[in-house]
């Protein structure tokens, strides 16, 4: 994707804007995916779209809020495959609901390794303007989902699966990070057995555990 310098002049068309600032987030989601989102810095988002940082700037005030416009994206489009999978679905078995919650999250590794990144530091790095926009639209994607589970699978209720969309989210974002242990730690894993409980294998896990969740819930929701 990096081009040189010179051959990227200043966007001023809102057109060429637009697509400048798409570029840079090709770029982070790139670099993010195949590097880990924590090593990235905004000079090799830079670097990668083949300009300045300091023209990364003009459309991002951090590199922590572009990663947050990609957990958007990751929010919708998760919202969106869910929704494709269940598309008005009734009376969903317990088990193909933590399957298709569990899958169609798999299928969005980025997203998930950011998950665990937004609390801890994308929210901490960017403006109150920022923040809002991203809950707004994590809120909208939380809603849709729940609705979808609830309607897929009534007994869960919409307390109870908008506690699953929180309790999934929650899984895959520690699970993600479980699952991808740095070379140190997954090089010593191979050297000592007794560590195998550590290795995780991420979706079968995750899908696992949300059946659990689910079943709880429900169980939950027996007893109001």
């Amino acid at each position: 994707m990096a081009t040189p310098e010179g051959d990227f002049q200043r966007a001023r068309r809102p057109e060429h804007k637009e697509q400048r600032r798409e570029a840079i987030l090709a770029a982070a989601r790139l670099l993010g995916a195949r590097d880990g989102v924590r090593s990235v810095s905004l000079t090799d988002i830079a670097t990668e779209v083949g300009i300045h940082k300091s023209a990364i700037l003009r459309y991002f005030e951090t590199r922590e809020e572009i990663y947050l416009h990609l957990t958007a994206a990751g929010w919708s489009s998760w919202s969106d495959a869910v929704r494709a999978e269940l598309d008005g679905a009734h009376e969903v078995a317990p088990e193909r609901l933590a399957a298709i919650l569990a899958t169609t999250l798999a299928e969005r590794p980025l997203f998930c390794e950011l998950l665990s990144h937004v609390s801890l530091n994308l929210e901490r790095h960017v403006s109150a303007e920022a923040v809002h926009a991203f809950k707004l639209t994590g809120l909208a994607a939380v809603d849709d989902i729940s609705a979808q589970a609830a309607g897929a699978l009534p007994p869960l209720g919409q307390h109870g699966a908008r506690d699953l969309v929180t309790t999934v989210t929650a899984l895959a974002a520690a699970l993600w990070q479980a699952a991808h242990p740095p070379e140190t730690l997954a090089a010593l894993y191979l050297r000592d057995p007794r560590l195998g409980h550590a290795v995780v294998d991420f979706a079968p896990r995750l899908e696992r555990l949300t059946y659990a969740a689910i079943l709880g819930l429900i169980a939950a929701a027996d007893r109001r």
